[in-house]
């Protein structure tokens, strides 16, 4: 496994196209305006690339050090990536064996009905686990996903997004600053702001 690399993962995202402008401005999943947008929709369709982004996921966890039982995504925009993630590093462990590792994942809508840990989830993540999402804004959908985990006593040690938009939330707070209230380092893999003065740079 490589050494993460902060420019070339940035060139992997630009590449990829995960930064899109619209003419006028679109409302955001987080309910803000923009006329620009992060999606990693398209790298999550392709095997090819989403197999590359484990890797720079697997490697920036390494480089920073942090110790992880559980990859999770976000329900949804997460999920594949998460299990791919978990899959892939669960492999590459000296303890891998039945019973190890579980392949976490979450559902995008609760059932009403059976055991809370099955409403909420196709598979429960256990021990140390590290929470990823794809892009976080006001980091919202995050927010709420680590404060679920949390309250059924699972041990999120990381929040990783992959790529920061820095928008503030209507408390002017940004999402480092809310999740270092909760007590989780909070990292973002991509800055949004830096790609787009890369992209700009580019065409």
């Amino acid at each position: 496994m490589e050494k993460f690399n902060q420019k070339t993962f940035d060139n992997f995202a630009l590449e990829s196209g995960i930064i899109g402008f619209f003419k006028e401005p679109i409302k955001l999943k987080s309910g803000r305006f923009s006329t620009w947008y992060v999606n990693w929709r398209t790298v999550a369709q392709d095997v090819y690339l989403i197999d590359k982004l484990t890797d720079f996921v697997i490697s920036f966890v390494i480089s920073h050090k942090l110790e992880v039982d559980t990859f999770y995504g976000v329900p949804e925009g997460a999920s594949k990536l998460g299990v791919l993630t978990q899959y892939k590093w669960a492999k590459s462990q000296k303890n891998f064996a039945k019973g190890s590792h579980n392949l976490a994942m979450g559902r995008g809508k609760e059932k009403d009905h059976g055991d809370p840990k099955d409403r909420s989830f196709l598979a429960m993540p256990k021990g140390r686990t590290i929470v990823i999402e794809d892009v976080t804004s006001t980091g919202s959908s995050l927010i709420a996903t680590v404060e679920k985990l949390r309250a059924l006593n699972i041990e999120v040690v990381a929040a990783i997004a992959l790529t920061n938009r820095n928008e503030l939330n209507d408390d002017k707070k940004t999402v480092e600053e809310v999740m270092k209230e909760k007590n989780i380092p909070y990292f973002a893999m991509s800055n949004a702001s830096i790609l787009l003065k890369k992209h700009e740079s580019h065409h």
